[in-house]
């Protein structure tokens, strides 16, 4: 099978042109004024805000003039991330994408089904002449995956809908009616600097699993920036060392699957850091060996003695308090749905400022005020070591509705197809739904999609056959829709 052989043609059609546009969180202008000139192609009503959302809108077809206005949404940017090795500058340069054994993939990057392939789905309804369809309102997001910030910013006072198909999940099947709200929080620890001489050690995490902070938190993965504070204080209670540099991790609601930890100490201590940092990877192996089989910490040694620029001792023993002290992972199991994680927090990101590191979280909870205890349990402890902490785009939880006619009509067409009952869920992951709900009083919505495995890392891919799967379950329900 080939690029051009896959079906349904026009959904990935619009797949492989997406693909061809880089659109990393925060790089939306090119795929926003894409859907701008896709609509004027098509003479079809738009408006491009300032955050570069865009809203189009495609009226009824015969029959369908004056049925209900069904919401098309998705979000346009992705979560671009890379292999070590892959010389690609996703801010640039499109992906390169690959079929093998029934999946669609990107050689070496993120292949960002998560969520291009709502957008190819509208697209495709947008385009199409022959597809029976209520009035279509199209609303395409900007940078859903680093806070939803573009849901956040919408003006939806315009639309008339109050049905949506939020297209951004990643089970066939598997209909999700609720979802967790949640914040990023940027915790930032103050750094000054000094020289010291000594020789250099470079430890470099990788080979971790990684995955979605909120689907997988649940798998207890490693987290590379977590574990930097455990081999900080490992190696704290062994002997002196300094620290040159620290950083790790991608994406705020991405596990941490890479890190890199820069340090300086004395000849004289280097057979106790080989040895120390023996036992270290031995014991982490043993801990992480169901999930994250692969890890490596590499370490690289620099044998020349020279000066160089160091975190200050305090600075160092504050950053590792709080690697090690603040809250991560799972945090609370609900007790109505079982095996559904309540609240949690993620380290998604630690990197260098001007004068701090920063610890970038993702907070999640379906309970408003767990989420609002755990910010402030981080917000103490970070005040108390000398930081400051500030909160980014959050999002309010979706409420499951006991009575939804939409999930009424989507469950059974899905039963018609399929011969099979779907499972209706909530989940702990955030989803725009929860937003748009706060903004469209009475909105009834259901999120779905094909399969996508592996999500925000480079072993992503798409399910083909599920692609079309759920492109007939779409075009049946908006037929039932009338």
């Amino acid at each position: 099978m080939t690029l051009e052989q896959l079906e349904p043609k026009e959904v990935f059609h619009y797949f492989k042109e997406i693909c061809k546009i880089p659109h990393g969180s925060g790089n939306v202008k090119q795929i926003s004024d894409y859907c701008v000139d896709f609509a004027k192609q098509h003479g079809l009503k738009y408006r491009q805000d300032e955050s570069l959302n865009v809203i189009i809108w495609k009226d009824g077809t015969s029959g369908y003039e004056n049925s209900p206005a069904v919401i098309l949404q998705g979000h346009i940017d992705m979560v671009a991330v890379k292999e070590e090795d892959c010389v690609k500058d996703m801010e640039k340069e499109g992906l390169d994408l690959e079929i093998q054994d029934g999946y669609l993939s990107a050689k070496q990057t993120s292949l960002g089904g998560d969520d291009g392939i709502a957008v190819a789905y509208s697209l495709a309804l947008l385009a199409s002449t022959d597809i029976p369809h209520p009035p279509l309102e199209a609303v395409f997001t900007v940078d859903e995956e680093i806070g939803m910030l573009g849901a956040a910013a919408i003006d939806l006072s315009d639309l008339n809908g109050k049905i949506m198909l939020n297209m951004d999940s990643e089970d066939e099947g598997i209909f999700l009616a609720g979802c967790a709200g949640g914040a990023s929080v940027r915790c930032d620890i103050p750094v000054t600097k000094g020289t010291e001489t000594g020789v250099g050690r470079t430890l470099t995490l990788k080979g971790f699993t990684g995955g979605h902070s909120g689907t997988e938190i649940i798998c207890q993965r490693a987290n590379t920036n977590v574990l930097m504070g455990r081999i900080l204080m490992e190696l704290n209670n062994e002997m002196s060392f300094f620290v040159t540099s620290i950083s790790g991790g991608e994406k705020d609601n991405a596990i941490a699957k890479v890190g890199k930890l820069e340090l300086l100490i004395q000849p004289s201590d280097a057979q106790t850091f080989t040895e120390t940092m023996e036992k270290i990877t031995a014991t982490l192996k043993r801990e992480y060996e169901v999930t994250d089989p692969d890890m490596q910490i590499v370490i690289t040694e620099d044998n020349e003695e020279k000066e160089t620029l160091v975190y200050h001792p305090s600075c160092t023993m504050k950053l590792m308090l709080a690697l090690v002290h603040l809250p991560y992972g799972v945090v609370k199991m609900s007790n109505d749905i079982k095996g559904l994680v309540q609240t949690s927090l993620n380290l998604g990101i630690i990197k260098e400022t001007q004068d701090c590191v920063r610890l970038c979280y993702s907070v999640r909870s379906s309970v408003g005020s767990e989420k609002e205890w755990l910010i402030e349990k981080l917000y103490s402890l970070t005040e108390f070591l000398g930081g400051s902490c500030t909160i980014d785009g959050p999002y309010p939880a979706w409420e499951y509705k006991k009575d939804s006619k939409l999930r009424e009509i989507i469950c059974e067409v899905y039963e018609e197809l399929y011969h099979e009952k779907p499972l209706i869920q909530t989940i702990h992951a955030g989803v725009e739904c929860g937003l748009f709900s706060e903004k469209i009083p009475g909105l009834d919505c259901i999120s779905f999609g094909p399969n996508i495995l592996d999500i925000h890392t480079t072993n992503e891919h798409l399910d083909i056959a599920s692609v079309e799967r759920t492109w007939k379950l779409i075009l049946e329900v908006l037929e039932k829709l009338k």
